[in-house]
This record gives structure tokens, C-alpha cells and sequence, in this order.
């Protein structure tokens, strides 16, 4: 969906703030505008601080941590701060609480959620770390083909109308907007995940949103390759229209090796760039 830009005329402020004569929907979103900055909180900055230590290997599996009065006081911050920020890591499987014990460091590929993939992002910056490049294209492989041969078969006259909608859409937009694409690209394949019937796969979906337009935000950079891909979301929409799960499993699989393709060159590509400037 296209998101439309808030326009504001500062010169109206102050009667806007004082209650003056104003639409009360513009008022809101001057209110809304002029919301203090919320900077990180210390509970999230305790969070971040552990999510790197421990998914870097800094603090070993089954390490126990300090005591919530020894963290406290070595980083400067309230036992209520460490407290909310162990219970969250221990919500992401990074940690278990033993009471009376202590907080012991988890081995997360055991106990880690979806939600620990944005923080494994974000300790590569951003970049991605070959195995764990592969460990997502694998999985998502299987499970957009079987997706694809479920929406085939499940698939409603409402479904079937909004991924027409969505590929008109494509065919007119302008391929220089990459966000405007990596949005409709997700919107194809979530839609296919919910036109499958299954009430846990589009929750699957929206959990890898982040990381997933991450993932196509970097080959979608290059012009050449929208073009590419929504022929063959045209393709799925008429394997779906025909309702042969086979030939949309098929052509989704054919899809993904062709994403793998370009996203491999554009990671090496990028890798190529910062040796070049480590060298300069």
C-alpha cells in the first residue's frame, strides 16, 4: 500500500497546539509529529549489549552470568533494568533463569525463536554470514513450495483477485522504487501463504518480514531483476487460476533459484566493495 506523506505548515503551529479553529484530524497528527524522541531505552540497550556477547561467542553456552546486583552496579543502571532485560532475553532463548541461581547462557539454535534471525542480522550489520545465508534460503525453499502447491489447491475467487490486483500493480510501477517493490514482493508471497488455508503460515511469513526484505531489498537494487520476478508471479497466478499445485510448486522453486542467483552476486559484489575500501 502506498504511504502518503504528512504535509505540515509550521506557520499554523501554535494555534494548532493552543486548540484553535483547526481539523481535529490535523491536529492529532501535529500532536503525534511533535511527540518527544524517544532515545533506546537501558532496557534495550541491556538487551542489545547481551544479544551480541552471546551470539558472538563471548560468553560461552552454559555460562552464568553475574548476579542482578553485580550487573547493576558494574553498568550503571537499576536491578529493575537488569531484571526486565534477563526476562527478555530469556523470552528470546538466549538465557534460562534459575531461581535462586542465576541467568545461564542457552546454545539459542536450541532454544531461540524467529526473533532471534533480526538479531543475528544485526550483530553481521546488516550483512550476511554465508552459513546463515544458506540455512535461510533452504528453508525458505521449502516451505514457499509447498505454499505455492497449497494456495493452488485452496485458493478462494477473492484470493485469486487480489494477486491479479497485485501483478497489475507490478506491471505498471516504476522500477527504480526498490522499497515500493520489496513491499509488493512480500505482499505476492504472503498473500500466497494465506490463499493456502493454513492459519500458521502467514503468521511464519510476517515473523521473516524483516529479514526476508532485508534478503530482497539487495537484488531487487538491481533494475534488471523486478521484471524477471513478476513474470513469474504472472506464471503462479495462472498455475493458481488452474489450481495445479505441481506446476506453482515448480515454478515458486524456480523463482527462489533465480533470487539465489542474484543475491549471491550482489552480496559478493558488496563484499568486493568493502575490501576495496579496507585497501584504500
Amino acid at each position: 500500500m502506498p504511504r502518503c506523506k504528512l504535509s505540515l505548515d509550521f506557520s499554523d503551529r501554535d494555534d494548532i497546539l493552543a486548540g484553535g479553529n483547526t481539523n481535529s484530524r490535523v491536529e492529532a497528527h501535529v500532536t503525534e509529529f511533535l511527540a518527544p524522541l524517544r532515545a533506546q531505552s537501558l532496557v534495550e540497550a541491556f538487551v542489545a549489549r547481551f544479544e551480541e556477547l552471546i551470539i558472538s561467542g563471548e560468553i560461552g553456552i552454559g555460562s552464568r552470568l553475574p548476579s542482578e546486583r553485580e550487573l547493576a552496579v558494574r553498568m550503571g543502571v537499576s536491578r529493575p533494568v537488569v531484571h526486565e532485560g534477563l526476562i527478555e532475553l530469556q523470552a528470546r532463548g538466549l538465557v534460562t533463569l534459575k531461581p535462586r541461581k542465576g541467568a545461564y547462557v542457552n546454545d539459542y539454535r536450541r532454544r531461540g525463536s524467529l526473533s532471534l534471525l533480526e538479531s543475528l542480522l544485526a550483530y553481521h550489520k546488516g550483512n550476511l554470514e554465508p552459513g546463515l545465508l544458506r540455512s535461510m534460503l533452504r528453508m525458505r525453499e521449502l516451505f514457499e513450495m509447498e505454499t505455492a502447491r497449497l494456495a493452488a489447491r485452496n485458493r478462494s475467487p477473492e484470493h485469486l483477485r487480489q494477486f491479479h490486483e497485485i501483478v497489475e500493480r507490478e506491471g505498471c510501477c516504476d522500477l527504480s522504487r526498490t522499497g515500493a517493490i520489496v513491499e509488493m514482493d512480500f505482499e505476492f508471497h504472503l498473500l500466497t501463504a494465506i490463499a493456502t488455508g493454513n492459519l500458521v503460515y502467514p503468521l511464519i511469513m510476517n515473523s521473516f518480514k524483516d529479514v526476508y526484505t532485508n534478503l530482497t531489498g539487495q537484488f531487487f537494487a538491481d533494475p534488471l531483476v523486478a521484471p524477471e520476478v513478476f513474470a513469474f508471479h504472472r506464471d503462479l497466478v495462472m498455475a493458481y487460476e488452474a489450481r495445479d499445485g505441481k506446476k506453482a510448486s515448480s515454478i515458486m522453486k524456480r523463482l527462489l533459484d533465480h533470487g539465489e542467483r542474484y543475491l549471491n552476486r550482489a552480496i559478493e559484489q558488496m563484499n568486493a566493495a568493502v575490501s576495496s575500501e579496507k585497501v584504500v
